[in-house]
């Protein structure tokens, strides 16, 4: 029997570390950034950064980051490295977009495969000239220089466009007006905002104005609520006890999963939310228990795309038929995490299927055991390692280690939980 128990934490939010690293580099002077994500993709935009002439201490756990801004940044004397970080690509075009000089930007060979044009059409309509392979990926050049005003209409809801298009305003100093098909997670839209920029959302419809000024900082960044989401799931699947997970992002635009998990029986408790920098941060509670099968639409998605495979997860053991609806989206992550979520759970026993952009689940509550692939997707890593919690060793994921992209000792901090370890 597993009871779960305890206050835990998780390590800081990765989308929030990004953005704090650009900008505390764009300011000029020392930042300090606290619980900074010492995970893979940051170590890439810290690199990439460093590059580009900013002063960064080292990445670790538990350690401080400093940054040294500059005034101007420096073109680099080699291509980026962007390893397998979608959000350093998508971001830095947006920065590198404003800047006097010429930069190529290229990523492991998942990074490669992922769609980058979304980003760099809107970039030459600003001005920005960009060359690209025969494909619509990394590797590619941007140089950059003056750049127009803006206004666009996002293909997709994705926060990486939106945030590349509006850092790219900012740093030339000109408005930029995008409308979006669905709301999406507003990180870049709050940092933005703290320093002064005048940014005004409306439903469909990000502005933004120049005059705001990036002055060194010193920024607590939160814990990160998609990680989160996987001991959330973990401590709902034991077999009873409850979990607080303090100074983690109660961001409404991360927080989509907490109403799946509701409408499934599992209802996370928010608790003592406060908000430096614009950013909400507070204590999410949640106990074990049975969960019911859930429909989630298309018009949900964008809210919660980074947890669809641990949704998928705790469908496989909810009584019913889950359905989740318009993840296209999915299928341009670290992987196609559509047909992998479905081909994952099949060989574990699970009945599952793709229906063109759907995906269905039919919760079981039968032994499950066999070998995961995650193709080097962290998410499907943490997601299958979640299941395979209560029946060590039947579930195999073969490449465990990939969770630290995002989320650095998962598996330890996994097993604290049935011990109750904060």
């Amino acid at each position: 029997m597993v009871v779960v128990r305890g206050t835990h934490r998780v390590p800081g939010d990765k989308s929030i570390t990004h953005r704090a690293l650009m900008l505390a580099t764009l300011a000029p002077g020392r930042s300090t950034i606290r619980g900074a994500l010492p995970s893979l993709d940051a170590r890439s935009t810290a690199g990439v950064l460093r590059a580009l002439g900013a002063g960064i201490s080292a990445l670790r756990s538990g350690k401080v980051v400093q940054v040294m801004g500059r005034q101007e940044l420096v073109a680099p004397r080699s291509t980026l490295q962007c390893g397998n970080s979608g959000t350093t690509a998508r971001l830095m075009l947006g920065l590198l977009a404003a800047q006097p000089f010429q930069a190529r930007l290229t990523g492991d060979a998942s990074l490669r495969r992922r769609p980058m044009r979304r980003v760099t059409e809107p970039l030459v309509h600003m001005g920005a000239a960009v060359q690209a392979g025969r494909h619509d990926g990394l590797p590619l050049t941007i140089r950059g220089g003056p750049l127009q005003p803006l206004d666009w209409t996002l293909p997709v809801a994705s926060a990486q466009i939106k945030s590349a298009l509006l850092l790219a305003g900012a740093v030339a100093g000109v408005p930029v007006t995008l409308h979006e098909p669905a709301a999406s997670r507003d990180h870049t839209e709050r940092l933005l905002r703290h320093f002064g920029y005048p940014v005004r959302v409306l439903p469909g419809l990000i502005a933004m104005e120049p005059g705001g000024r990036i002055t060194p900082f010193d920024m607590p960044v939160p814990g990160d609520p998609s990680s989160a989401a996987f001991l959330l799931a973990a401590a709902i699947l034991a077999d009873g006890g409850e979990i607080r997970i303090a100074g983690v992002g109660c961001n409404p635009s991360r927080l989509g999963y907490l109403a799946v998990l509701g409408r499934m029986g599992a209802p996370v408790g928010v608790e003592g939310v406060r908000e430096p920098f614009g950013e909400p941060i507070g204590e999410l509670v949640v106990r074990a228990g049975p969960l019911r099968a859930v429909t989630v639409p298309a018009a949900e998605v964008p809210g919660l795309i980074d947890e669809v495979p641990i949704l998928a997860c705790l469908a496989a053991r909810a009584h019913g038929t889950s359905r989740f609806h318009g993840l296209a989206e999915l299928r341009v992550k670290e992987s196609d995490r559509l047909a992998l979520v479905a081909e994952n759970l099949r060989a574990i026993g699970v009945t599952a299927e793709v229906q063109g952009d759907d995906l269905v689940v039919e919760g079981t509550d039968a032994l499950l055991q066999g070998r995961v692939r995650t193709a080097g997707d962290h998410r499907m890593a943490m997601a299958f390692m979640v299941l395979g919690h209560r029946s060590p060793g039947r579930i195999v994921v073969d490449d465990p280690g990939c969770a630290a992209v995002s989320y650095p000792g998962f598996p330890a901090a996994l097993a604290a939980l049935a011990a109750g370890v904060a």
